[in-house]
């Protein structure tokens, strides 16, 4: 799930104005505030292209060759993925 630029910029706007408009955090500089929410963006997606393959790698390692769009490979899939991210802190 590779996110454009344009996008990355747009959620990160969205959520750092959120966080502003909930009365959560007053930030000092904007642009900073901005900056630091792209990068949060971009590492969680970075973080979830990485347990996606590391899922799929797992599944297809399986003995009994688990077909991909198999509702069994989708099931694996979903409990897989959580345990990763569980692992992982997300």
């Amino acid at each position: 799930m590779i996110l454009s630029e344009e996008r990355v910029s747009h959620l990160a706007r969205v959520v750092v104005d959120g966080i502003w408009n909930d009365d959560i955090v007053d930030y000092v500089d904007d642009d900073a505030a901005l900056r630091a929410g792209k990068k949060g963006l971009n590492k969680f997606v970075q973080d979830v292209e990485n347990i996606d393959s590391k899922v799929q790698a797992k599944i297809a390692s399986l003995k009994r060759g688990v077909a991909p769009g198999t509702p069994e490979w989708d099931i694996l899939y979903g409990k897989y993925f959580e345990e990763e991210m569980q692992r992982h802190g997300s």
